[in-house]
Formats: structure tokens, sequence, C-alpha cells
């Protein structure tokens, strides 16, 4: 067994490793003798597979470290009741840890208190059933796709610790001690790249609740309590989502602040940033730096860093990583990739497509040029990529999120969802022509309309982790596309 693979005595976190919240804090022996009991406890009851429905805290943690030789699928908060139960059933979770309140709905299953870090929780049994996944599963993470339907993505504990393993080196030299975990735990991004590689630096994790963060929901921020917590907790690193990061920058260029002092990393990954946007973050004192992974490569796989930084890219390979481009332009991987799906026994290729198209540059950085199946083909015969366009709008202040059309038509058309409510028309129109002037004739927009709802699961036009659900969009929108004049968008 190799020095990534030994969950028993958990040698691998740093003899320095603490957990926060703001009200409490767990030193490193404190945090052991909690993890051990409660393995100690999930061993003693048989559990094999363990679901978490777990806030953001210590004790989601505590579960997670815990589960290690077992397997973890930690649900996300924003789950839909539907989603939930689906992941439950399809992994085949015999034991779910859930707080006291969310019992009741459970259904009366047989239950027994328990208390993690000081947080008063219960233990539920489910009557679960032995599921088809690889062997050597540590974890299950569900993504929610375009249909809303999640899929469980089994890891091991070699690929989530080699991907661990491989950030702490990389981040080395900007020596973060204190990280706040500002994404929900449950996504596998904040969970790798926010706990477990702090924590083998032997680095401070802070914890607070979701809603001190000024999150809600899947889609809900309040950014003037987000920026307040940062100012609070002092952090030296940050993982964010770009739409969190445009809201900040906004938010700080109105309020004529600067980010606070302190902050050595802002790590930006989920969906393409931009250069524009990166750019207006600096100047307010974030340092941000984009990166790119997916969850079939146990999370990040490359990053920009100070010493190594082309904006608008998605930086240079980890060392855990390797990437290469297939003839089509999609982006390949290999290194520390997941062993299959739950309920699936397909074999996986050695480098895994990721559906991605992207560009290598001459210094090894990564661009992406958005998702393989949403490419256009104009009625001209041209190529565009929408996520290239959508970027280039959603770079424009009065811009929070864009959609792009065009397949077969002679010009493309964007739903645009208005940064703020004092956002009119002759703002969107002029955030348009901005965006246009820097892109070619033939990805430019030629016609748009004002978004007839909110951009979240809530309206049926995004999912639960924030993409769009392209046909739901265009179903709601494609009369007023269709009915705009070519002179107001002109």
């Amino acid at each position: 067994m190799s020095p990534l693979q030994i969950p028993q005595d958990w040698a691998w976190i740093g003899p320095q490793a603490e957990l926060g919240d703001g009200e409490r804090l767990l030193t490193h022996e404190q945090l052991m003798t909690e993890v051990r009991a409660l393995a100690h406890k999930l061993r003693g009851a048989g559990t094999r597979v363990l679901a978490s429905l777990l806030d953001n805290g210590p004790a989601w943690v505590i579960a997670d470290l815990a589960a290690q030789d077992l397997v973890h699928v930690p649900l996300p908060l924003f789950f839909s009741p539907a989603q939930r139960q689906h992941a439950l059933q399809h992994c085949g979770a015999d034991t779910l840890i859930l707080p006291a309140s969310l019992a009741d709905a459970m259904g009366g299953l047989p239950s027994e208190p328990l208390v993690l870090a000081g947080q008063a929780l219960c233990l539920l049994r489910l009557p679960g059933r032995a599921p088809l996944m690889p062997e050597g599963t540590a974890k299950i993470t569900f993504t929610s796709g375009t249909t809303g339907a999640p899929k469980g993505v089994c890891l091991t504990n070699a690929a989530m610790h080699g991907v661990a393993a491989s950030l702490v080196q990389a981040l080395e030299p900007l020596d973060l001690r204190r990280h706040l975990c500002a994404l929900p735990l449950a996504v596998l991004l904040e969970n790798i790249a926010g706990v477990l590689a702090p924590l083998r630096r032997g680095a401070t994790v802070l914890l607070p609740p979701l809603s001190q963060l000024g999150l809600s929901g899947s889609s809900g921020f309040d950014v003037q309590r987000f920026d307040q917590c940062v100012r609070q907790f002092e952090p030296h690193s940050l993982i964010l989502l770009p739409q969190m990061l445009r809201a900040w920058v906004a938010w700080l260029a109105r309020s004529g602040l600067q980010a606070p002092p302190g902050l050595r990393l802002v790590a930006v990954g989920g969906a393409a940033v931009g250069q524009a946007l990166l750019s207006r973050a600096r100047a307010l004192n974030i340092p941000a730096y984009e990166g790119y992974g997916l969850s079939e490569g146990s999370s990040v796989q490359t990053l920009n860093l100070p010493w190594a930084d082309s904006p608008g890219s998605a930086g240079r390979a980890l060392p855990h990583a390797q990437i290469r481009l297939a003839d089509d332009g999609e982006i390949e991987l290999r290194g520390s990739l997941f062993s299959g799906y739950v309920g699936e026994s397909t074999a996986l290729p050695t480098w895994w497509p990721s559906g991605d198209l992207g560009e290598l540059d001459a210094q090894g950085f990564l661009h992406i040029r958005g998702r393989k199946k949403h490419v256009l083909i104009t009625s001209f015969g041209r190529n565009v990529s929408p996520e290239w366009v959508e970027t280039a709008l959603r770079s424009q202040d009065a811009i929070a999120q864009a959609v792009v059309f065009g397949e077969a038509m002679p010009s493309l058309c964007a739903v645009l969802w208005p940064s703020h409510g004092a956002v009119d028309a002759a703002a969107l129109q002029a955030a348009v022509a901005a965006a246009n002037a820097a892109l070619p004739d033939y990805a430019r927009i030629g016609r748009w309309c004002t978004a007839q709802g909110v951009f979240g699961p809530e309206s049926g036009l995004a999912t639960a982790n924030g993409r769009p659900i392209r046909a739901q969009i265009w179903h709601a929108h494609r009369e007023l596309l269709g009915d705009l004049s070519d002179a107001l968008s002109s």
C-alpha cells in the first residue's frame, strides 16, 4: 500500500493542522480524537457507504476523514429532494449523517444522536443495497448535468490525495497557512483543494456556515456579507466561482473599497473567467488566478500562479496532471483520474476525453474554448463556441450572465441577465456593443433580449450547480429573440 493510501492513522495530516468556524478552533489532537471516535462508531455499526448532508463546518470534515476507508457520499445542500433521493439510492448508502433538525423529514428511519465538534446531529440507518462501483472507491461525488439527474463519479484515495499533494507542492512558495472555504464542502473542488490540501500542509482550514458567507441555495449570494466574512477570517487563500468573483469585484468598485490585505491566492474555476474580469479583480487587490478541472480528473488539473501566469488562460498543468489535445481540439487528461461511474462497468480509456475544447500555447498554458457538444455552426458555415462569446459578454459590468445561440442562423443572438436592477436596455446595448468590438464579425451578437426569469434551478433555466439549461432558455425566449428588430441590436 502506497503512502497515499493509509487512512487508518491519518498520518498525512500535518501536525499543525487546525479547523475553525469562528466560534471554536479544533487543534490537530482534538480533531483526531473526534475522527477516531466517529470512525470506530461507523465501523461498529457495519457502515459501508456513508452519506452526509451537512452545512460547512468542522463536523463535515470530521465525517469525511472518519470515512476514508469506507465510501463517503457528500450531498450538496442545494440538491432538490428528488436529486437527493436519487443519489442515496444510486450509491447504496446505508448510513446518513445529517442535522437533528432534518431527521424527522426522513420518514422515521432508525436513528441515534451524534455530536461532532459540538454540533447536534443524527446518524440514520438506510436500507442500502450493495451498488456496482469500481474497487477501491473511497468517495462518490455527484454532479448534476443539464438534465438535473446527478451522476456519481467514483474516486479513490490515491487519486484524491495525488491531487492534494500536487497542490501542496505547486503552492508551497505562497506559504498558505489559512484557507477560508467559500464554496460548499460537498463541491469536489473545495473538498480537495480547500480541505485535503491545506490539512496535508498543516494549515488552518476556516469553515463558517454557508449563510455566514452569504450563500443560500444553489445561486443566492449576498456579496456584502461575503466581504465581511473575508475581512473577519483574514485568509491567505480562497476558491471562488466566476460569478462570485464578478459580484465581489462589482461590489468593491461601487463601494470604493479594496479587498482586505493578506490574501495571497484567489483561485477561480468552474467556468471561463476572462482576462477583463481578472484585471479588474487584481486592480482591487484580489490576487485572482484561473484554473481548470473536472470531477473525472479528481478536481483541479491546471492553474495559473503568480510566477507562471497567462491571464485569459486556465494555467499550466499541475504536477499530477498530463494534458494533450485530440485532433479535433478536445482536451484529454491523464493522472489522478476517477475510476468509473456508479452503476456502470465500462472500462475507462488511459486518456480521459473531457468534452472540452482547448488549445495549448507554446509556453504550455491551456486555453479553454468551450464544450465540444455546444459548438454552433452558423448558416454561413462558421464554427463558434458559445462559451467564448458568453465570456466576452460577461466581461462587461452590466451583464451578469449570458447564453448565446446561433445554430443555422446568419448571426448570433443572446439572452442576457443584467448585473443589477439599475441596468436598463440602453446599458445592455452598450455592453453588447463593447463585447462585439472585441470579437470577429462572425462571433458578434446580432440580436439579444433580457431574460424572462432568474438564472437558477428555481426558474428551470439553470442546473443546481449553475450551468445553463440551453434548451429551456431557448424555448422561453425564442419568440422574443425572433421579434427583436435588427435596428435595436445593431
